[in-house]
């Protein structure tokens, strides 16, 4: 009973807390991120870089708190996979392929997160409690 309350939570800042640390980095580092993102011919560098950094950074701190988890899943779902398809698809580089499988891995367990919700722990879970029992005080 107490892994079906608390493992969601951690798999959930496990996944999540990566993405933030990224879009931080990526706040850090506009230039070359922009560069990173004009090199690998996408247009409008500066919009790209807004949505990376709103997906990361912010998909990534709403997935933690468990808020809109399974939407928030998703996007980031899609997020990852569109990047491994322009960023890490040199093949014969296997730093490139472990960059690429791990973003594949990584929407996979998005995806178990999107499917089965955020768990107990979660602003989503206190929300549903609040719509069953409406004068009932939910407890974390």
């Amino acid at each position: 009973m107490i892994a079906a309350r608390y493992l969601p939570f951690v798999g959930r800042l496990m996944i999540g807390l990566p993405f933030a640390i990224d879009g931080l980095s990526k706040l850090a580092a506009y230039g070359a991120t922009t560069g990173m993102i004009s090199a690998v011919g996408l247009p409008f560098a500066p919009l790209a870089f807004a949505v990376a950094v709103a997906v990361e950074l912010g998909g990534g701190v709403l997935l933690i708190a468990g808020y809109r988890a399974r939407a928030v899943a998703v996007a980031i779902t899609v997020f990852s996979l569109v990047t491994a398809a322009l960023f890490h698809n040199n093949f014969a580089d296997q730093n490139q392929m472990f960059h690429f499988l791990k973003n594949v891995i990584m929407a996979g367990g998005l995806l178990q997160i999107a499917a089965f919700g955020a768990g107990a722990l979660s602003f989503d879970n206190q929300r549903e409690s609040r719509k069953r029992n409406p004068t009932r005080v939910v407890a974390a």
